[in-house]
């Protein structure tokens, strides 16, 4: 399991991603949803917190301080 950030895919370039993908050891990708009250943005935070790996958007691991970074900009 590893989390991903999403790419930018709205036509203006400052539209913020709405959330993170979480990519399955089978291959199977959900997204999880930047919402404060959904238990999956919890699991995330805390997972990568404690090293579960994060890539960006271009599929590069961030480094823990990348990722610790990326988390302060999440509700």
């Amino acid at each position: 399991m590893k989390y991903q950030q999403q790419k930018n895919t709205s036509p203006t370039e400052s539209a913020p991603a709405t959330g993170v993908l979480l990519v399955e050891d089978d291959g199977k990708i959900w997204l999880v949803p930047f919402d404060p009250a959904n238990s999956d943005l919890q699991t995330f935070k805390r997972e990568v917190s404690e090293g579960v790996e994060l890539q960006d958007p271009d599929g590069n691991v961030m480094t823990q301080e990348e990722v610790d970074a990326f988390l302060k900009t999440i509700p």
